[in-house]
């Protein structure tokens, strides 16, 4: 079992920044591909960005790509998502999601096994 723990939402305004973290517990060695989504209310769970866990390809939406860098530390088990420009559209609550058994890249929520609890971000106008 793998444990994710999101941290580093917050209110900002539009044009603002943050950076969220995930940091990953348990039974993390064989963890292949991580990823972040974000839910807005009344939405469905959409994928933001993911990243190969022992590689550096990266995948990002489209509505975030140029704005959003999503990063990790394999000796933290930590991922980042770096958010800057933030719009209103932003406001989501994010979740990071892990699996061990992609060999690349997903945008599909349904391939990945873990979850986290997900931590709110509101960007005002």
């Amino acid at each position: 079992q793998v444990q994710l723990v999101e941290s580093g939402g917050g209110w900002v305004q539009a044009g603002g920044s943050l950076r969220l973290s995930c940091a990953a517990s348990g039974t993390t060695f064989n963890t292949k591909v991580m990823g972040w989504f974000r839910q807005a209310p009344g939405k469905e769970r959409e994928f933001v960005a993911a990243v190969l866990w022992s590689g550096t390809s990266t995948h990002y939406a489209d509505s975030v790509k140029g704005r959003f860098t999503i990063s990790r530390d394999i000796a933290k088990n930590t991922m980042y998502l770096q958010m800057s420009s933030l719009k209103p559209e932003d406001t989501a609550v994010y979740f990071c999601a892990s699996d061990a058994a992609l060999r690349v890249v997903s945008i599909r929520r349904h391939d990945y096994d873990y979850w986290g609890q997900g931590t709110q971000v509101t960007v005002s106008s």
